[in-house]
């Protein structure tokens, strides 16, 4: 028997870092996410008793050894060791698994897309159908943020999980005592459409500055940074009127506030944009664009840019003069899936 899995990557509209601890604990997170046709994916098979073996076939890494109670996090393909460790210890009775765990996914990482969260999503998922675990939503994607945040101290937010998890247009809050309110959007066809005829994605490299720039926030954050923190309220505050111009079509509003977000974005932290983004999120504008902004904590990966479709292939032939692509991509309705193969 064969077990696969997939959880999609999403685009972080607007809100993003207000899911952090302890902003979310002190002052409520909002965010406004939405899910695309790029995943993360896992393949589960059995294996020689009293073996496991794992392989990220997108980074050409592998580990094999003996299944035991808890593997070692030792740096080699930690992510998919913390999913075992705790799927083992709480949900197996702490009986060893002998299992083949393979992983690759659509985009590197780093990328902006939470792609590590929706790999973790995936892995979990996939156990979970391995050994028919009644888990929710709710469940897995809380299970998921516990494995990466607490088990492996990973650090980041708490929307990634639930975004992969859930998928489509979300607008999530974040409460104190791990609280997680998850809001699905009834978005209209027409909206969504003209959404993505809109959209143009670039990937600009791997992002090296993230675990930087959320250390900085979470200090700014710890030490009652004012501007941090009001920036922070503002992208908040971004957020719902964000959802409410993308709930009633108003894409000129939404591409405004896109921009005014990214603004906001950039005053929490010092390293959220450089050189390369400033001149980038330029030419993006001399080239028609009406909003710009990165998807994820900032420092590289993937930018979003909204335009006027008529002047789309403007901005794409712009762009195919720099290092980096544009990726096409397609909004999705489906949140992490998992099913068998007899």
């Amino acid at each position: 028997m064969i077990i696969r899995s997939r959880a999609p990557l999403r685009l972080g509209l607007a809100g993003g870092g207000t899911d952090v601890s302890p902003f979310s604990e002190l002052y409520g997170g909002i965010v406004l996410n939405a899910t695309v046709d790029l995943y993360a994916y896992a393949i589960i098979e059995p294996a020689e008793p009293g073996t496991v073996r794992f392989e990220a076939l997108d980074r050409g890494e592998h580990y094999e050894g003996t299944a035991e109670s808890s593997l070692e996090l030792d740096g080699k393909l930690d992510l998919h060791k913390g999913v075992y460790n705790r799927i083992v210890r709480d949900c197996n009775d702490g009986a060893p698994l002998s299992i083949s765990l393979r992983t690759y996914a659509d985009v590197p990482a780093g990328s902006g897309l939470g792609s590590s969260s929706a790999m973790v999503v995936a892995m979990v998922h996939c156990l979970a159908e391995y050994l028919n675990l009644p888990l929710g939503d709710y469940d897995l994607a809380h299970l998921a943020f516990e494995i990466e945040r607490l088990d492996l101290g990973l650090n980041g937010g708490k929307q990634d999980q639930y975004a992969a998890t859930f998928g489509g247009f979300n607008f999530i809050e974040f409460h104190d005592a791990d609280r997680v309110i998850v809001n699905p959007l009834r978005v209209k066809d027409w909206i969504v459409s003209e959404l993505e005829t809109s959209l143009v994605l670039f990937y600009s490299g791997a992002s090296r500055e993230s675990a930087a720039i959320i250390d900085e926030q979470t200090a700014n954050v710890r030490e009652g940074d004012e501007r941090s923190i009001t920036a922070m309220q503002q992208l908040k505050q971004e957020a719902v009127s964000m959802k409410e111009s993308l709930l009633t079509g108003d894409l000129r509003a939404f591409a405004r506030l896109m921009e005014e977000s990214w603004d906001a974005k950039k005053a929490t932290a010092s390293r959220v944009t450089n050189e390369d983004l400033d001149r980038l999120h330029d030419l993006a504008q001399r080239a028609g664009a009406q909003a710009g902004k990165v998807s994820g904590a900032g420092g590289g990966g993937f930018m979003m840019f909204l335009i006027d479709p008529v002047r789309r292939m403007n901005l794409i032939h712009a762009l195919d003069g720099l290092a980096g692509h544009v990726i096409p991509c397609h909004f999705t309705v489906h949140g992490s899936q998992a099913w068998k193969i007899r």
